[in-house]
């Protein structure tokens, strides 16, 4: 099994930035670069979203157009964690933000959420106006 851990959120002022870690580990957990990450979040009564992607050497990013150019996704490999650097925070970027890791080591699409095999378990964002 692979455990996902978040961390980072917390409540933050509109035009503020938070950082978001995930920390991964486990009895069967492969090398972290062998895992395509994601993040999502979800909002109160909505769907958990896409929010960023990273491939698994972290050469290929992918957002949802709602945060680019203000959020950036990173993974350090040596560390087995990924992260979620968010800028020029609004009060619609709160929700619970989740990591996601892809075990299929091939075909990916950042934005299925069908296609994840593990999800930790969240970290509440809010953003107050």
């Amino acid at each position: 099994q692979v455990q996902l851990v978040e961390s980072g959120g917390g409540l933050v002022q509109a035009g503020g930035s938070l950082r978001l870690s995930c920390a991964a580990s486990g009895r069967t957990f492969n090398s972290f670069d062998t895992y395509a990450m994601a993040w999502y979040r979800q909002a109160p009564g909505r769907q958990r979203d896409f929010v960023a992607g990273i491939s698994w050497s972290g050469a290929s990013t992918f957002y949802a157009d709602s945060v680019k150019g203000r959020f950036a996704i990173s993974r350090d490999n040596a560390k087995n964690t990924m992260y979620l650097q968010m800028d020029n925070l609004n009060p619609d970027d709160t929700g619970v933000y989740y990591c996601a890791a892809d075990d299929t080591r091939g075909n990916w699409t950042p934005d299925d959420r069908s296609g994840y095999d593990y999800w930790g378990q969240g970290t509440q964002v809010t953003v107050s106006s």
